[in-house]
């Protein structure tokens, strides 16, 4: 039997493969500047869970995923200060080859999988730099109990929607805290599903938002909301309390399948703008914000299909924060 290959000693075919993805990323996330700026991410990775370790995956092996995926995943992730993903699984096979190829500058913080149907045996978790980026001290699964029911939301809906409870993690760079809370929507059999869950997550963030402020953190919700388009029911429902996704994010493709013109808002990076009173608002400045287009790069001969499974079918997403002059 031969020799198991090693992630940390990739093939020059592979090498040369990140090399022209590390090019793209070039062009496409702005560089990391020590005391200038922190980098956010998120990601929807595809049921980012069990591997075939091995460079290639035989023509009918489950799962696609490889040690060539891996490193193309980590080379977009090593971009940022810290990247929020969703949809790792109770399998954290994957994860831990992530971690060796990201190397022992990366750290990671993630929940426990969430049972039941409606959970689908996922995680919600953190990457970070730990060069870059600190924990600051908060980590919680953001519950909100029946006996102070959101308005307009019963304590049945509550029970059933919170199936995958959002993940909050506060972080400290360059002199500034900032907490994120990252959430993969429950997709529902219909987008009407969806709208009790946003709107009773928006609730639960202003009020909570409201009980950090005396703490003066930056607060920024991301991940996948599972919004179909812009002024819908669910993107009102989101935006309800005050929430804002960063502008620049608007009409960008979300997953790979995506229709030019006709592009859903899923995945966000959203924070409460000034003039919500009593809610800590950003000061941090979102200097510029943007998405991950991999397909080109790494479709090669295969299909979106396939590469939804080797990659994912969402893009990353990130937001570049200026840190003001005088912190």
């Amino acid at each position: 039997m031969p020799p198991e290959a090693d992630i940390l000693t990739p093939p020059d075919a592979v090498s040369a493969r990140v090399a022209r993805l590390d090019a793209v990323l070039d062009g496409a996330v702005p560089n990391r500047r020590r005391g200038r700026n922190i980098l956010v991410a998120t990601w929807n990775i595809r049921a980012f869970s069990g591997l075939t370790k091995n460079w290639t995956t035989p023509q009918g092996t489950a799962p696609r995923r490889n040690f060539t995926d891996v490193h193309c995943i980590a080379a977009v992730i090593r971009r940022f200060d810290v990247v929020a993903v969703q949809e790792v699984r109770g399998n954290l096979r994957a994860l831990r080859h992530l971690l060796k190829v990201l190397g022992d500058n990366w750290a990671f913080v993630l929940t426990d999988v969430t049972l039941g149907d409606a959970g689908n045996d996922e995680r919600l978790a953190f990457l970070f730099d730990t060069r870059r980026v600190k924990l600051s001290g908060l980590a919680c699964e953001l519950v909100v109990t029946v006996e102070r029911e959101v308005p307009g939301v019963t304590a049945s809906t509550l029970d059933r929607q919170f199936a995958r409870t959002p993940y909050a993690v506060s972080f400290q760079s360059a002199g500034q805290t900032f907490t994120l809370v990252t959430l993969h929507v429950n997709y529902g059999k219909q987008a009407a599903d969806r709208v009790p869950e946003l709107r009773g997550i928006a609730e639960w963030l202003a009020r909570w938002a409201e009980r950090e402020f005396d703490w003066d953190h930056n607060l920024i919700a991301l991940g996948d909301f599972n919004i179909d388009r812009a002024d819908d029911p669910l993107f009102k429902a989101f935006t309800s309390t005050g929430l804002t996704p960063a502008p620049q994010l608007a009409g960008l493709p979300r997953t790979i399948f995506d229709k030019p013109g006709r592009a859903h808002f899923y995945d966000q990076i959203a924070w409460f703008t000034k003039g919500q009173r009593g809610r800590p608002v950003l000061n941090l400045e979102c200097a510029d914000a943007g998405q991950v287009d991999f397909v080109t790069e790494l479709l090669g001969a295969g299909t979106l299909v396939d590469l939804s499974w080797h990659i994912s079918d969402h893009f990353p997403l990130w937001a570049e924060f200026a840190i003001p002059e005088n912190s």
